[in-house]
């Protein structure tokens, strides 16, 4: 896939080394500067990845404090099942 953000970031090219036989990439060079140094551009990206991230979940901000009152809710119920259980069995043994 196209890097979309290249103006962005610059033109890069890959650092290759032979490991092993095999030409693999180790690592990436900068060869033209673009228009955000690369502090700005990490601190850009990581602010489109998260807002992509909210958006495609907003409601988990209300899902996630719930979760406990969930968990509570179905540890007190199985500890009520539980002793139900034991008090239907009692007779059978």
């Amino acid at each position: 896939m196209p890097n979309v953000l290249w103006a962005l970031q610059g033109i890069q090219e890959p650092v290759i080394k032979k490991i092993g036989g095999v030409d693999t990439v180790v690592d990436v060079r900068l060869v033209k500067k673009g228009e955000m140094s690369p502090k700005e551009f990490d601190q850009a990206l990581t602010d489109i990845v998260n807002f992509l991230a909210y958006v495609s979940e907003p409601s988990k901000l209300q899902r996630l404090p719930l979760g406990k009152y969930v968990i509570f809710f179905l540890v007190v119920l199985a500890v009520i099942m539980y002793r139900l259980k034991k008090e239907y069995w009692k007779n059978i043994h």
